[in-house]
């Protein structure tokens, strides 16, 4: 028997965890795979020294991660209430970095929730969801918290973004198996350039040729898809550059974005690209990012 691989959704209590938690119930049980819920608590030891905190500080946090798993498994079988949902819990003592890439090695997705930092914390102290996006064996789903708004009833196309790059095209094929899998849409944004075009080397662009030429070559590489997904409608989007920008605002009005973890531009030693990192933290449905 072929084991099936789960769905692992990181908590902590906060709101677009549990976000988080009710997305990733909708989809383990519409793929019809088990549900890992995983609370992570701080590490008793630095490089196997200990840190010299109580044992009541450890006692707290293991009781406060139990709780967040309480709350994960009422929230993901209200989520969902029809179907049998197989569930599981873990704590895990490594730190929350840590454990949610040890259990990616082995997960069909990580989703996580992508928490509401201010621009200073986010450059000094990072954030869970950019370190897994960026370590991460399986594709990520960053999960935001929306005032009064419900993650699993958000609706709309999937939304991808095609670059060209070898990570734009596994998103590509991501992007199709997403939208044939809840038989919506599939909005295909290719930017013509990475960089602001600035308005006065705008002037001497023919757009409207460039964007009729952009679009042909956009829709050659989404041709081969059509054969295994004859079901899904394409609408491709040309924009002349800020890719980040337009993919937002296309996701404004879908149920999920995706794109690669690293784009065409860059050094090939960076895990992230400008793209995935601009959307992370900014993109309001939810962000799909595949390696």
């Amino acid at each position: 028997m072929t084991m099936r691989r789960s769905i692992v959704v990181g908590v902590d209590g906060s709101p677009s965890a549990l976000q988080a938690v009710a997305w990733a119930a909708q989809e383990a049980a519409r793929r019809h795979v088990p549900l890992s819920i995983l609370a992570a608590m701080p590490n008793r030891s630095t490089y196997g020294v200990p840190i010299g905190l109580s044992a009541s500080f450890f006692e707290q946090e293991e009781l406060e991660a139990r709780t967040h798993l309480d709350e994960a498994v009422d929230r993901a079988g209200r989520t969902v209430t029809e179907q049998s949902l197989d569930i599981d819990t873990r704590l895990g003592w490594g730190g929350p970095i840590h454990e949610l890439l040890e259990c990616s090695t082995s997960a069909l997705m990580v989703v996580v929730g992508g928490g509401r930092r201010n621009v200073l914390e986010r450059m000094f102290l990072g954030s869970v969801s950019a370190a897994v996006v960026a370590h991460a064996h399986a594709p990520v789903v960053v999960v935001r918290d929306l005032p009064h708004v419900e993650v699993t009833d958000i609706t709309g196309p999937v939304v991808v973004g095609v670059d060209g790059s070898e990570s734009g095209e596994h998103a590509v094929t991501a992007a199709f198996e997403e939208a044939a899998l809840r038989g919506v849409e599939l909005v295909a944004v290719h930017a013509w350039s990475d960089l602001t075009v600035r308005s006065p080397f705008q002037v001497g662009i023919d757009w409207e040729t460039m964007e009729t030429s952009e679009k042909a070559l956009l829709s050659e590489s989404l041709a081969g898809y059509a054969e295994r997904y004859p079901d899904v409608p394409v609408r491709p989007v040309m924009v002349m550059d800020q890719p980040a920008h337009n993919l937002r605002e296309q996701a404004a009005h879908a149920q999920l974005l995706v794109i690669g973890r690293r784009g065409r531009g860059g050094f090939s030693g960076m895990l992230l690209g400008s793209t995935s990192r601009a959307l992370i933290h900014t993109v309001t449905c939810p962000l799909l990012i595949v390696r």
